[in-house]
């Protein structure tokens, strides 16, 4: 049985359709790269699995169960988790009080959240940056505090929204870093993202959209030897022999 399965899911906002007749599936302990350009529907995709939003069509089954229609919280105690594009800190908390915030969704005991969350925070490398207001974090920490958020709230499927926007090149591959150690803890992971390098060696899979529909869906080397991929969005200087 796949953890998440997708069928026939549709959104539009008045005229325009976001998302159209989308289907995929992901299977535990995978990373699956969800790639095309701006505009494609990628995070009106996560905000209908988040339950941030509410399809017009479709179902979206997690473990067997449909979770459309369930509020944001409800679906994050099932074992949903995500980062955001922009990132949602509370600007005037500390780091540690951040990710706390997360933890309480399962346990209400103020200890062992806070254990938690500090065990998080070294596994993302925020240690030294605890006691720091999140309005002060430079945007690479700020996106580790996106993973660690995210994680405080014990996701067996986690979604990546563009966590590595911003970040140089040494920023980049330590987050690449954290996102193979975090599957390697049984998280699978749906990630969006713009940094090719980053999602061909990361994915186990690649789905491509454009225009809100599903256009392609392979292993890495396939999807960019797709001539109407190459066409939406790789460009043809990205052909990789």
């Amino acid at each position: 049985m796949a953890l998440l399965e997708v069928e026939d899911l549709t959104k539009t906002f008045g005229g325009l359709t976001a998302i159209n007749q989308v289907e995929f599936s992901t299977t535990e302990g995978e990373i699956l790269g969800l790639i095309g350009p701006n505009g494609a529907g990628k995070t009106t995709l996560f905000n209908l699995i988040t339950g941030c939003l509410k399809p017009d069509r479709g179902t979206i089954q997690f473990r067997g169960e449909e979770i459309q229609g369930l509020t944001p919280h409800e679906i994050s105690r099932k074992g949903i988790g995500r980062t955001f594009q922009i990132a949602k800190s509370f600007s005037h908390m500390s780091t540690l009080d951040n990710v706390m915030v997360g933890g309480f969704i399962h346990n209400r005991d103020i200890k062992n959240v806070k254990d938690a969350a500090l065990e998080i925070l070294e596994f993302t490398g925020l240690t030294a940056q605890r006691d720091a207001l999140a309005e002060n974090l430079i945007i690479g920490d700020l996106r580790r505090l996106e993973i660690a958020k995210a994680m405080a709230t014990k996701p067996t499927l986690l979604l990546l929204d563009e966590v590595m926007a911003g970040l140089n090149p040494t920023e980049t591959e330590e987050a690449i870093d954290i996102i193979r150690k975090i599957r390697d803890r049984g998280v699978t992971i749906l990630i969006v993202e713009h940094v090719m390098h980053a999602i061909m060696s990361l994915s186990d899979r690649v789905i491509v959209v454009h225009h809100g529909e599903r256009i392609a869906e392979g292993i890495p080397e396939e999807v960019t030897k797709n001539a109407e991929v190459i066409e939406a969005y790789l460009g043809e200087d990205y052909l990789i022999s």
